[in-house]
């Protein structure tokens, strides 16, 4: 019998950790759901306190420290991480409040055409050509959001706001050269100041809920920050040792178990004008995937021909 070689125990170890990460992102909703007697912005603010905690825990323990004070001599690095921590906690907002106001299949779609929307802005911003499978993708998504319009007069912004957001995140954290444990800790520095203002805001109005209810209660918003950080480590973790498609398919189980929720627990509405819209953007994804996956493949064997590792 084979011994599993070294590289067979990496896959191994990277597959578990972007199952950790996804369906921990996936499951997320119910999280939040537990802790839905806050008000969506008094949680975004304890995530962004109790999330600078654990990263810089992990910071530490990494033996990336030296890297994190780096940052604070690169002004420019921190301009750029100031804009994503502000768009990552609009994207954290939206979906915090989703989940919360019976839209959590609303932020499910969001997720599934991220990727579209990601392609859409390398196009924008980055003059990154498309080919004809993906103008076909982004043609499925924008009839998607339109048979909801037309159908139910009814604008996915929650799906677009997540999409976006997120898509304009990551393309501001590819200018910046920095991983992304350490960029998050930046990140939530930036807004952990002003998070503990408006608690302190709300706490002198007495309307702060931290503290109001059982400990056990307490312990659940300070949680969200490990809600954060974790499944971050478990992606960084997964991304160096698997191949991007190989992240690119697995990632698509955050959205599916998030509408898997919104459907069979929740209870949301989920008409046939939804069902076709998910139709939609299902067979995008279909398209996009399989064309992601044979781009690779032709890259491949390109760089095996000219012998380029």
């Amino acid at each position: 019998m084979n011994q599993p070689t070294e590289s067979d125990r990496e896959v191994k170890v990277g597959v578990l950790s972007a199952l950790g990460a996804f369906i921990i992102w996936g499951l997320s909703p119910l999280y939040y759901r537990a802790i839905g007697e806050a008000p969506a912005l008094e949680i975004i603010a304890h995530r962004a306190i109790w999330s600078l905690l654990f990263t810089l825990l992990m910071v530490g323990f990494s033996g990336q420290i030296r890297v994190f004070i780096s940052l604070f001599r690169d002004y420019k690095i921190q301009l750029i991480l100031l804009l994503s921590s502000l768009l990552v906690s609009v994207n954290w907002l939206g979906f915090i409040w989703a989940v919360n106001n019976g839209k959590a299949l609303e932020a499910s779609m969001g997720y599934f055409i991220m990727q579209i929307v990601m392609v859409l802005l390398g196009r924008l911003f980055l003059d990154e050509r498309l080919n004809r499978n993906q103008i076909i993708s982004l043609l499925l998504v924008c009839l998607g959001v339109l048979n909801l319009l037309v159908a139910i007069r009814q604008l996915p912004w929650i799906a677009l706001l997540l999409a976006i957001s997120f898509g304009f995140y990551s393309l501001v954290r590819k200018k910046v050269a920095v991983n992304a444990l350490v960029g998050l800790t930046m990140e939530c520095l930036f807004l952990a100041p002003l998070a503990l203002v408006y608690l302190l805001f709300l706490n002198h109005q007495e309307t702060l809920v931290f503290g109001s209810r059982e400990i056990g209660f307490d312990l659940l918003l300070i949680g969200s920050g490990l809600m954060t950080a974790l499944p971050l480590i478990l992606f960084t973790s997964a991304s160096k040792r698997l191949r991007l498609g190989t992240v690119g398919l697995l990632q698509y189980l955050n959205p599916t178990c998030q509408f898997l929720l919104a459907v069979f627990l929740f209870d949301e509405p989920f008409s046939a004008h939804h069902l076709n819209t998910f139709i939609l953007i299902w067979a995008c994804l279909a398209i996009f995937t399989l064309d992601s996956r044979n781009r690779m493949k032709r890259e491949s064997l390109a760089r095996k021909l000219t012998g380029m590792p």
